[in-house]
């Protein structure tokens, strides 16, 4: 009737009954059945019914024994008996907090085999009480199936009933607890795409706030469920979005690393020593020259030198692409610009940054909620 759960074992409140005949027990008489009290219990025969996965189980003795006994006059007993058991439920928790559970209360003879006894279930036998009753905090009840099996052992072969609880888990706690949480925090690690990449302090700070609070998060999401050696689906969430975290931190790491190392432009000691670059003077357009082919073009080392150069400080050789995130590759050293590079503005990254994070992060998302809920 009543079940609440303890980790790998739970625990249920039954009003188990038992119908048998018993020949030597007929009688005659205008009475169809005879209602005795529990004393009566130890002067017949019972089944020596025991439950094969409990690991704890007490009959209720308060204010009486909670025992009923019913023997009708063609030999049919019936016994009934309050019990509160604690039966163990082997749980698969990888898609915890997503799964669902199937967990058994398994009962038969302990000392008789089939030969001698045997087990059935009755129609409609099965029944549960008011649900509302149910101490299920983290669990909805589905429905419950009964099974009848052989199982063979040293002793003999004895017949096995088994009822089953399909519980499907509640995500509402570690919604709260844990999934909203760990995207605010890498959402909130997206804000330092936004400030000034010269904001050292705050960049740093926020990058590694966001890291260290995600490592909480994880500890404590850790806590809610059994120690168990294999990746469930909230790890998995809650390790993405560490990764996630931790690459805004590192993305400002790398940003910084190379504004930081710029050398210092010498654009104009290069306009006075060469008689050929005052010509072009900051009025002159400049001509970024990308051809589509694949085939090196060489271009005058004089006239390569961009207004742009003065802005990102490096110290390029003549014919180098000054704008680029990839300045002097060896292959340019004759003043050629091959098509197919790889260039990336150092501007440019917390740009790329904004857009790359949230695509990423929903993508993750897309797939993470689909494979758990409906596949």
């Amino acid at each position: 009737t009543h079940r609440f759960w303890r980790g790998p074992e739970y625990t249920i409140d039954i009003f188990f009954a038992q119908t048998w005949y018993d020949r030597r027990l007929k009688f005659n008489s205008t009475m169809k059945v005879l209602r005795l009290n529990s004393n009566m219990v130890g002067k017949i025969w019972i089944p020596d019914t025991f439950f094969r996965n409990s690991k704890k189980a007490d009959a209720h003795w308060i204010t009486t024994p909670n025992r009923m006994l019913r023997i009708w006059n063609d030999g049919r007993i019936l016994y009934t008996l309050r019990l509160t058991i604690d039966a163990e439920c082997q749980l698969k928790l990888n898609n915890f907090p997503m799964d669902e559970h199937s967990c058994p209360l398994e009962f038969s003879s302990y000392g008789y085999p089939r030969e001698e006894i045997v087990y059935k279930w009755k129609r409609s036998s099965v029944e549960v009480g008011d649900i509302r009753s149910w101490r299920l905090y983290q669990f909805s009840f589905v429905g419950l199936r009964n099974t009848s099996e052989i199982v063979r052992t040293v002793s003999g072969d004895y017949v096995v009933l088994t009822v089953f609880f399909d519980l499907s888990r509640r995500m509402g706690y570690f919604t709260i607890q844990t999934y909203i949480p760990c995207t605010l925090i890498v959402v909130l690690s997206w804000v330092s795409f936004w400030i000034n990449k010269d904001a050292v302090p705050a960049r740093t700070s926020l990058g590694i706030t966001t890291v260290l609070t995600m490592t909480t998060l994880s500890t404590i999401a850790r806590k809610s469920l059994p120690k168990v050696s294999y990746v469930t689906a909230m790890d998995l969430f809650v390790s993405v979005c560490f990764i996630f975290v931790f690459a805004a931190l590192i993305e400002y790491g790398t940003l910084h690393y190379f504004v930081s190392n710029r050398k210092p432009s010498t654009k104009k000691d290069k306009k006075n020593k060469n008689p050929l670059l005052r010509l072009f003077s900051s009025k002159t357009p400049t001509v970024d020259i990308r051809p589509r082919s694949a085939t090196a073009i060489q271009m005058n080392n004089a006239t390569h030198m961009q207004e742009r150069d003065e802005e990102y400080g490096y110290e390029c050789l003549d014919g180098k692409d000054c704008t680029s995130f990839f300045c002097c590759f060896e292959d340019c050293r004759s003043g050629a610009w091959r098509h197919g590079r790889l260039h990336i503005r150092v501007a440019k990254i917390d740009s790329y940054a904004r857009i790359g994070f949230p695509t990423a992060f929903g993508l993750f998302n897309l797939v993470y909620w689909i494979s758990y809920l409906y596949l």
